[in-house]
């Protein structure tokens, strides 16, 4: 696992908006707010009511499952069925980072971020504030990005909210954010592991780490 950054730094206006956004997660809100990729839209993943108003607010179809966003890489044990060799070594080279893993979901967790589906999609964000925001509530949240479905990556507040308009019910303002590119995904649930979205992270790379570790 990659060092952790730390959330200290984050005070002020910004931790206000931070304890904000906690609370309206809290009540069954949507939350946009900046990751280390690009502005992210969130709610509670055990609230499926919550869940519902992301898919129709994408215009998303519900049968296409959410990623989920994590504060602690301990957190997949709760969501997830199996860690397999690939998903350790992945976990532990790109975490915290740009790498969405797809899992078997663990048979105890169900949601509406699954679309029904048994693999779920997770990532630990490279992101102080997002993991200060999720740790806050105690529970992952949907970490898919800010925009409607097929839409242009949001990279800003007012980007959001010219995109998405008044439908979300905080948005966290930090400023741009600093790439314009979405996590890569892969799936560790086939053998070998298989890239299903390039991203930020080249798939050359994440095959390579694999290979080396055998």
């Amino acid at each position: 696992m990659k060092d952790d950054s730390s959330t200290e730094y984050i005070s002020g206006e910004l931790a206000e908006q931070v304890n904000r956004a906690v609370e309206v997660l809290k009540s069954g809100g949507v939350v946009a707010y900046p990751t280390d990729t690009v502005y992210g839209l969130g709610a509670d993943i055990t609230n499926d009511k919550a869940v519902r108003k992301i898919y129709s607010i994408k215009d998303r179809p519900l049968g296409l499952p959410l990623p989920v966003l994590i504060a602690e890489a301990s957190d997949v044990v709760s969501l997830t069925a199996e860690r397999t060799a690939a998903a350790e070594l992945l976990m532990d080279r790109f975490w915290p980072g740009a790498l969405t893993i797809i899992f078997h979901r663990n048979p105890a967790f169900n949601s509406l971020v699954l679309g029904g589906s048994d693999r779920v999609g997770i990532r630990l964000p490279d992101s102080p504030l997002t993991r200060l925001m999720i740790g806050k509530l105690g529970r992952p949240v949907v970490g898919t990005s800010a925009n409607l479905h097929d839409g242009k990556n949001t990279l800003t507040a007012q980007e959001v909210k010219e995109q998405l308009g008044d439908q979300v019910d905080f948005i966290i303002d930090a400023g741009p954010c600093s790439r314009s590119i979405e996590s890569t995904v892969v799936d560790v649930t086939v053998d070998p592991p298989a890239i299903l979205r390039r991203g930020i992270i080249p798939p050359e790379e994440i095959m390579e780490a694999i290979k080396r570790r055998g």
